[in-house]
C-alpha cells in the first residue's frame, strides 16, 4: 500500500538534497574521496561499459563516409576495452541538435533521410542518436512535430525535446512532448516508439546516454557510460552501515573507473578524438538489478522507507570519484529496464511522486514508466512539468521517458518486445 507523500518527507528531500548534495548541481564538479584503501578483489564486481559514444557534427551530404570513420573509432575502442576485460554492450553515434541539419528539407524529406539513416544504423549495429528538438526557449513546436514524425517512422533512432533550461522551465515544449508521447503511443507498435523519446531538463551536451545524448560544439569527441548496478550491490551486500556502505561504493567505483579512463584517454591518444568523460550513473540492465542493490542495503524491497537515504547515498559515492565526469552522475531507475523495479512497480511499492522524491536526491527522472493508455496530454503536461520543475529548481540534469500504452488499462501488463525492456503491470494514474 502506498503511503501520502508527507510534509516529514519533503522536509527530508530537501535537507538531504541540500546538505548531502550540494556540489551535485555540476556534472563535472568532485569532492575528495573517501580515505581508504582501495577495495580488494573489486573485479569480481566490474562493470560493464553500456556504450562508448561518439559525438559528431553530421552532414547529410556526406553521413555515410561520416559514420564510417566514426565507427573505425568506436570499434577500435571497442577493441581495447574488450581486450583489457571489459565487455562493451553497444556503441552509439550522437549528433548535434537535428533542426540544425535538416533545416530546409521539408517534413517528408527529413523523414525520408533519417529512414536511411536509421536502416544504416541498423546495417552497422550501432545505435542513433539525432539530439533534442526546441534545444532554445523560442525554438518553434513544430521541431517537435518533426521529431515524433521521425521517431514513428524509425526503430533505432532516439531524440529528445528541451523542456527546461537555464531560463527556466519551457511550457510550450512540455506540452509539444505530450502531443508527441500520444502520438508515438497511438502510432507505432505496442506504442513502443516513446521508449526512443525523452523529455529533458537541465541536462549537459555529452552525456552518453540515450535519449538525452547530444552535443553543442565541433564534434569529434567521445564518453563513456557505465553498466554498474552489479557494482552496487557488490558493496552494499552485508554492509554494517550506511557510512561503510558508501566508503566501499566509492572505493570500487574508483577503482574501476580509474581504470576505464586510463584506456579512454589511450583511444584519445591514438585517434585523435577527444575523451569527454565518465557517467558514473549505475544503469541496471534486467537481473543487473539497482533496487535489487538498493534491497541489500535497506533490507526492505524498494519504495519502503530508507530508499531516498539510499539513493542518496549512491549519488554521494558517485559524486566523489575523482575522474572526469559528464552526464548525468546520479541514480538511474528505469523502472522497465530493470527486473525488480518493475516487479516493485507492479506490486505498488513505487509511485511517481516517489521516484520524484529520488530524483531530488540523486537522478535521473522518470525513466521507462509505464502508465495507461487513455491518459491525458493535460495529464502528461503535469507529469512533465513536475519533473522540469524539480530539474530547474536544483539545477540538476532530470528527464523523462513515459510509456502510456494505446489499449492498455490499469491492473494490465505490457507487452513491449524489445531486449532492453521488461515487461510490467499499469498502476492507475490517480494514485500515482
Amino acid at each position: 500500500m502506498r503511503r501520502p507523500f508527507s510534509c516529514l518527507k519533503n522536509y527530508l528531500l530537501l535537507s538531504i538534497s541540500v546538505l548531502t548534495l550540494a556540489g551535485g548541481a555540476s556534472a563535472q564538479q568532485k569532492t575528495a574521496p573517501p580515505k581508504q584503501s582501495p577495495v580488494k578483489n573489486a573485479a569480481v564486481a566490474k562493470p560493464k561499459i553500456r556504450t562508448i559514444t561518439a559525438f559528431i557534427n553530421l552532414d547529410p551530404a556526406h553521413y555515410q563516409q561520416q559514420v564510417a570513420e566514426t565507427l573505425e573509432m568506436l570499434r577500435r575502442a571497442k577493441t581495447i576495452f574488450e581486450s583489457r576485460g571489459y565487455e562493451v554492450e553497444t556503441i552509439r553515434i550522437a549528433t548535434q541538435p537535428f533542426p540544425e541539419y535538416t533545416k530546409g528539407m521539408t517534413m517528408q524529406q527529413a523523414v525520408a533521410f533519417f529512414k536511411q539513416y536509421d536502416a544504416l544504423a541498423e546495417k552497422e549495429k550501432f545505435a542513433a542518436g539525432i539530439g533534442p528538438a526546441m534545444l532554445n526557449a523560442d525554438d518553434s513546436e513544430a521541431q517537435a512535430d518533426l521529431l515524433a514524425e521521425i521517431l514513428s517512422a524509425t526503430k533505432h533512432i532516439r531524440g529528445s525535446i528541451v523542456v527546461a533550461g537555464e531560463d527556466g522551465v519551457r511550457w510550450k515544449a512540455i506540452g509539444a512532448t505530450a502531443r508527441a508521447i500520444k502520438k508515438l503511443e497511438d502510432e507505432t507498435e505496442h506504442s513502443q516508439g516513446n521508449f526512443n523519446l525523452g523529455a529533458i531538463a537541465m541536462v549537459p551536451p555529452y552525456s552518453p546516454f540515450f535519449t538525452a545524448a547530444y552535443h553543442n560544439g565541433f564534434g569529434h569527441q567521445f564518453a563513456i557510460g557505465l553498466e554498474s548496478a552489479n557494482v552496487v550491490g557488490a558493496a552494499f551486500k552485508d554492509a554494517p552501515d550506511l557510512e561503510t556502505a558508501r566508503h566501499k561504493l566509492a572505493d570500487m567505483l574508483s577503482e574501476q573507473a580509474s581504470e576505464i579512463e586510463r584506456h579512454a584517454n589511450r583511444v584519445d591518444l591514438e585517434t585523435g578524438w577527444r575523451y569527454m568523460g565518465i557517467d558514473l550513473s549505475p544503469a541496471p540492465l534486467k537481473e543487473i538489478s539497482i533496487g535489487a542493490a538498493m534491497e541489500e542495503l535497506i533490507a526492505q524491497p524498494f519504495g519502503s522507507s530508507g530508499t531516498l537515504t539510499a539513493a542518496a547515498t549512491i549519488t554521494s559515492a558517485i559524486k566523489s570519484v575523482q575522474v572526469k565526469q559528464t552526464g548525468y552522475n546520479g541514480l538511474m531507475l528505469p523502472i522497465l529496464e530493470d527486473s525488480r523495479l518493475a516487479q516493485r512497480w507492479s506490486e505498488g511499492h513505487v509511485s511517481l511522486e516517489g521516484l520524484l522524491s529520488y530524483s531530488a536526491v540523486c537522478g535521473t527522472g522518470l525513466d521507462t514508466v509505464p502508465l495507461p493508455g487513455d491518459i491525458t496530454i493535460e495529464q502528461l503536461d503535469t507529469i512533465i512539468g513536475d519533473m522540469a520543475t524539480l530539474a530547474f529548481k536544483w539545477h540538476k540534469p532530470l528527464s523523462a521517458r513515459l510509456l502510456p500504452v494505446k489499449g492498455k488499462g490499469p491492473g494490465e501488463q505490457t507487452e513491449f518486445e524489445d531486449p532492453y525492456l521488461v515487461n510490467a503491470m499499469i498502476q492507475p494514474f490517480s494514485k500515482q
